[in-house]
């Protein structure tokens, strides 16, 4: 049986959004077919630019630090060992307000029709880092 392994250290970060995000399980990377799963890494003062899911629920777990989340621009805290579902169509923001950082697992799914139609930006993008 050949099912992927993937490790952090495998895939490349995507900063475009925001901090450090790893898709580490997807349809490119272990031949998923019902969503995506990966990590998000927040510095002191990074966030993750508001956006929404036209297909996706995301789910997020916070393994260590904490974050000030938007959701459809109401403000609350999501900290370690807490987790929180964001629903179809709800725009979210992540904000490290804090002085350490923040780690998250998400997963999203379903997956859109097309990888590039599963985000929605609603802030401005910035070239990518790293």
């Amino acid at each position: 049986m050949d099912i992927a392994t993937i490790s952090m250290d495998d895939v490349p970060a995507n900063r475009k959004r925001g901090g450090d995000i790893r898709t580490l399980l997807s349809p490119t990377t272990a031949g998923a077919t019902s969503g995506f799963l990966g990590t998000l890494t927040l510095a002191p003062g990074e966030v993750v630019r508001e956006h929404w899911h036209p297909y996706s629920e995301e789910f997020l777990f916070c393994v260590s630090g904490a974050v000030t989340i938007g959701l459809d621009g109401e403000r609350r805290r999501l900290a370690a060992r807490q987790g929180l579902l964001v629903p179809v169509g709800v725009r979210h923001r992540l904000a490290n307000e804090g002085t350490g950082p923040a780690f998250f697992v998400f997963q999203l799914g379903p997956l859109a029709p097309r990888p590039e139609l599963g985000h929605v930006d609603t802030e401005p993008l910035t070239e990518a880092v790293g």
